[in-house]
């Protein structure tokens, strides 16, 4: 490793020296823009443009003084174009640069269209496509109001949240989970119960992306999901506050509060956002055991009942400073912590079936838990121009702390055919868990004007430890018993350290992306020596560096038509939880475990892409991966049906041999009339499992199709609606087959108090039609269930913003722990 750091060092340092070289022979235009009153304008935008074919040379923004530079730039005649939010746009005459050129002061002239009506026109739709991105704009959707992001990801096209919770993106699973560029620590159920917490209202836009380049981190496979929050990015004292309440069969409530405090030097911001969420999920399931012999006769059934109710309680703040130390250099402190209670009842109904499907016995689970879930972070960020040409650096320097702790009651009576109690057991449990993230990353930008290129660079490196204990107490005679069969204590250490090279050229016709990560992984994994004993040793050490280049090529036919192609390789290391070996309790049929030998999976995907008249978007994709990882629900291996006792079902990630995946996207927008805008996106695609597993041999897939139309009407006098269909056909995930999804939701708002307010009424999934069936089968065992959420919800949301209108532009925050923190659950 300190060979290759030292060669990206000698790398970055030869780019310097060659940025000096090219950079001889050009000229600087100075200036400043002025208000019509003579006061300085911060944040001003200005482009300068050839004279002749009005190309766009460069962009500047003016500092808190009003001036700008525009550096390195050749001979040749220019205009300067200069704007902001407050004034009309400027347009210089004709500058002949042959020396440094000061242009002296710029004044824009007043605007004669008020900043707000202005915003109503630029207004974006729900689903944007572009061609290397789905961007969801979130903060302008009726729909999307009172709502929590999960519901808002069920709505976005090629998305889907199957019966586990877990996110695919176009069929395809290993989805990244962002916000504001910071990965989210969790998956499967964890992650989902977060997103159920967190309000939608907060959300501005949600980034789709499907093929990285190298300055992202190698994980993801399926691409990256990157939830933006909300910013105020107007200058002084301002702020907004969100209130809505929802109601299914059960209420849903919640209510956020945003401040924001901007200077020349200085911007303060938080925000709190406060979720109270009542849910259930019905689940009916009907499971078939079969003997491992060649006659694969019937020896068993389960025909369950589970009703699932839970109640989350969500705290959610965050606080941050930026401040200009100098105009070349920005520093920030951002904190954060997410505190959730869940409140969860289970009643699960089991009949038995014997050999002749008939009813022989029955049992009866109730079961009460109680999980927390806290977290907190604190990000130190520093940014420094090195000159006016571009060349920067960047350094993030991240701590995260993510406490779990469940408590688990179960209580199980059995009875006879004749319905009486024949046996009853009481389980308690307890899980304390504990992680920590330390992160530094430093990233590097270089212009390269004399080959008309940038160079972008960065190295990582990333601690994690985590400590969880899980102690399950029979309880016998009112003592609770330690029941070291079922206990577990397992600790986890991993060290990553990375390198990446990214760089972009652009020709007339032709831009070309290179781009090349390297990453070193250090993992342990230990299982304390007295569960080892009992349960096997889980323990585990594993090393290995790996390269990930990634490319992309485009090239602009003529006027309409845009081509592109981009490919990469990627990985996905199992989520910490995924590798913990403790096993967790649903009833006295049904547990899930982790596996601590879980490989990554590696893949390699491809993505052609056309677009028309810049707005018609076609993109075909392929993939392969190896070592996929796919949840698997099997009888426990070392169980036999054919036994008096009953048989447990096991939920557990396990590794696939390999999965291809063909895809097709079609973007299509209609404007039907001037009032009637109609987004209509189609993803066709076709997923082939295979490999061999639970002792069954995999070669399973079927076409798919999955269609999201988003329909939006402006109505007279302020008010507008909003109509969103989605259609999702039979679907193949590994042994499982999932039967089609259709639902319709509908939305009206209604401007207030000139535009500064909007109150907003949606209906989601109208007809109760979002409801899950699937089945799957395995060599000795079968299932099918049918699962029923609070999905149909009529919710009333009402925002108010306050402050001042002037717009000076935010500073993105991003740290350098977003890799771990996704996996951290």
């Amino acid at each position: 490793m300190k060979k290759t750091f030292s060669l990206f060092a000698i790398l970055l340092l030869c780019c310097a020296f060659l940025n000096q070289a090219l950079a001889q022979n050009k000229f600087d235009i100075r200036g400043t823009v002025k208000s019509p009153k003579g006061e300085a304008l911060v944040a001003a935008n200005l482009q300068l443009v050839k004279d002749s074919s009005q190309v766009l040379v460069k962009v500047e923004v003016s500092d808190a003084q009003g001036t700008f530079t525009f550096s390195n730039i050749p001979p040749g005649n220019y205009r300067l174009m200069a704007s902001h939010y407050d004034y009309a746009l400027y347009t210089s005459g004709v500058i002949q640069l042959q020396s440094h050129t000061n242009v002296g002061e710029l004044v824009l002239p007043e605007r004669a269209v008020a900043l707000k009506e202005v915003k109503i026109e630029a207004q974006k739709p729900f689903v944007e496509q572009h061609f290397d991105k789905t961007v969801l704009n979130v903060e302008n959707s009726i729909s999307a109001a009172g709502s929590n992001v999960l519901e808002v990801l069920e709505k976005a096209p090629g998305l889907s949240v199957d019966q586990n919770d877990n996110i695919s993106m176009r069929g395809r699973t290993g989805v990244l989970v962002m916000i504001n560029g910071k990965r989210v620590p969790m998956s499967g159920t964890e992650l989902a119960t977060m997103l159920r917490s967190l309000n939608a209202n907060e959300v501005a836009k949600i980034d789709l992306v499907t093929n990285p380049s190298a300055k992202y981190e190698a994980a993801g496979n399926a691409g990256i999901i990157d939830i933006r929050l909300k910013k105020d990015t107007r200058l002084g004292s301002n702020g907004s506050i969100t209130s809505s309440l929802g109601h299914g069969e059960l209420p849903k409530v919640n209510q956020g509060l945003q401040l924001n405090h901007r200077d020349k030097n200085l911007n303060v911001f938080g925000s709190y956002n406060y979720v109270h969420r009542k849910d259930f999920n019905r689940l009916d399931i009907f499971r078939e055991f079969f003997s491992l012999n060649e006659a694969r006769s019937f020896q068993s059934a389960y025909d369950q009942q589970n009703r699932i109710r839970h109640q989350v309680n969500s705290h959610n703040a965050r606080l941050g400073v930026d401040y200009n130390l100098s105009p070349k250099t920005i520093m920030g402190v951002v904190g954060s912590g997410i505190f959730t209670d869940i409140n969860r009842t289970v009643a699960n109904q089991a009949l038995v079936l014997n050999e002749q499907r008939q009813h022989a016995a029955s049992f009866l689970t109730d079961a009460f838990s109680e999980t927390n879930r806290n977290s907190q972070s604190l990000n130190f960020n520093l940014k420094h121009t090195i000159d006016t040409p571009g060349r920067e650096i960047s350094a993030d320097v991240d701590y995260a702390a993510y406490q779990s702790n469940d408590l688990q009651n179960f209580t199980t009576n059995y009875f006879n055919l004749g319905g009486e109690k024949t046996d009853s057991e009481l389980l308690f449990g307890n899980m304390d868990g504990g992680l920590t993230i330390k992160s530094v990353k430093v990233d590097y930008a270089q212009p390269l004007p004399g080959i008309k290129a940038n160079l972008e660079a960065g190295l990582k490196s990333s601690l994690v430890n985590a400590d969880n204990e899980l102690l399950f107490y029979q309880r016998e005679n009112g003592q609770d018993v330690l029941d070291v069969n079922k206990s577990n204590h397992f600790k986890y250490k991993e060290n990553i350290n990375a390198a990446y090279l990214n760089l972009n050229k652009k020709w007339e016709q032709v831009s070309l992306q290179l781009g090349l990560r390297l990453e070193n992984t250090n993992a342990q994994g230990e299982q304390l020596a007295e569960y080892a004993q009992v349960n096997g040793d889980s323990s585990f050490d594993r090393n290995y560096t790996q390269l990930f280049p990634s490319a992309f090529v485009g090239y602009t036919l003529n006027k309409k038509h845009d081509l592109g192609l981009s490919l990469s390789r990627r990985i996905d290391r199992p989520t910490y939880n995924q590798l913990n070996p403790f096993v967790f309790y649903i009833d006295p049929s049904t547990k899930s475990s982790g596996n601590p030998f879980l490989l990554p999976q590696l893949t390699y995907s491809f993505e052609f892409t056309h677009t028309f008249l810049q707005k018609y978007i076609t993109k075909l994709s392929y993939s392969r991966t190896t070592d996929n990882i796919i949840t698997v629900l099997s009888p426990e291996p070392d169980s036999d049906p054919t036994s008096e006792e009953n048989p447990v079902v096991i939920q557990q990630d396990r590794n696939l041999a390999q999965f291809d995946y063909y895809g097709l996207s079609v973007s299509v927008p209609i404007t039907v009339a001037r009032w009637f805008t109609s987004t209509n996106n189609l993803q066709a695609y076709y997923g082939l499992y295979q490999g061999n597993l639970a002792n069954t041999n995999l070669r399973n897939g079927r076409p798919t199709l999955n269609l999201n139309s988003n329909n939006s009407f402006t109505l007279p006098n302020g008010w507008s609606a909003e109509l969103i269909g989605v259609y999702q056909s039979r679907e193949i995930y590994g042994f499982l087959d999932v039967q089609p999804i259709r639902f319709l939701s509908v939305g009206v708002q209604k401007q207030l108090w000139d535009k500064k307010a909007n109150l907003k009424l949606n209906l989601a999934d109208i007809f109760y039609s979002n409801r899950t069936r699937a089945t799957t089968a395995l060599i000795g065992y079968s299932e099918r269930f049918y699962q029923r959420r609070d999905t149909r919800v009529a919710t009333l949301s009402f925002t108010y913003r306050f402050g001042k209108s002037q717009v000076a532009p935010s500073r993105r925050r991003t740290g350098g722990a977003e890799e771990e923190k996704r996996r951290a659950g």
